[in-house]
């Protein structure tokens, strides 16, 4: 009965210092959520200004052709995955993987037909481990990345679709709603929507509109990239804190059961060295 006690209370000091870690990363992630929905919300304006001013030049300019504007026939597709470094995030990673696999077996017969471009450490093993060739990858981000941190992955996505690889990309990562709620999303990137029907404003280009639009058409599809990875961020640092809330309070219901095991075992002790106490006394009379 003492060794089944000092199991118990092992199992009871274990789980409140898990419940202490646990508790702890609710908080770091509480706060690191805060700054990555912020950066999020802040990139915005910037894509949606440039969305703007190359949609008014693609309006405005009769006859205008680029690569990123066409359709073409599709026979190869680039997938450009975000995950995180770190789990512990819940479903974060599986839910966003797990997608862009389904996209993946019902579009594609072959691994000829796509290509995977992955931002994080938990995708990479997880297409390595399926033996997925990965054309270009980013892990190590920091938790507040900056765009110079995934330049090299987007500027190959991009360039990629530009000289003929493949004939369409698509961005598959977690949208971000609240701390609770991430929705994995598969996005079209290129080739651009069609901005026909977007507004002319009467900018003035140098040295053409022509030149204008061939710099800022790249741009503009690595910066929805950028603002993919931001919301990924916050997407991620929501859902660790959801998952060690959920944790956290897991632990404290483990620890109540097992104070409750506790005491009924110490009662159960007590009362049978009463019983041996009064069992002694009785044969001794």
């Amino acid at each position: 009965m003492a060794k089944g006690m000092r199991e118990i209370k092992r199992q009871i000091k274990s789980t409140q210092n898990t419940k202490q870690i646990t508790r702890a990363m609710e908080m770091v992630s509480a706060a690191k959520l805060r700054r990555a929905q912020l950066a999020a919300e802040a990139a915005r304006p910037y894509a949606d200004k440039l969305k703007e001013v190359v949609g008014s030049i693609a309006a405005g300019t009769k006859g205008v052709k680029h690569p990123m504007l066409q359709s073409r026939e599709i026979k190869k597709t680039g997938y450009l995955v975000i995950t995180s470094d770190r789990g512990l995030a819940g479903g974060y990673n599986a839910n966003v993987l797990r997608k862009v696999m389904a996209e993946i077996r019902e579009k594609h017969n072959s691994p000829n037909e796509y290509a995977v471009f992955v931002v994080g450490r938990k995708g990479r093993d997880f297409f390595r481990k399926r033996n997925i060739e990965i054309i270009e990858e980013v892990t190590g981000l920091s938790d507040s990345p900056t765009f110079g941190d995934i330049k090299s992955v987007a500027a190959a996505a991009v360039k990629n679709f530009e000289n003929g690889s493949y004939d369409e990309l698509y961005l598959v990562y977690n949208q971000f709603k609240n701390a609770i709620s991430q929705i994995p999303t598969v996005k079209r990137l290129l080739p651009l929507e069609d901005m026909s029907g977007s507004s002319v404003s009467n900018y003035e280009y140098e040295p053409s509109p022509e030149g204008v639009l061939e710099v800022l058409l790249p741009k503009y599809a690595e910066t929805l990239i950028y603002s993919g990875v931001l919301e990924g961020k916050a997407s991620e640092f929501g859902a660790r804190m959801t998952a060690m809330n959920s944790a956290t309070k897991n632990a404290t219901k483990m620890i109540s059961s097992y104070t409750l095991a506790y005491n009924r075992a110490r009662q159960a002790s007590i009362t049978q060295e009463i019983s041996e106490i009064v069992a002694g006394a009785n044969a001794a009379q």
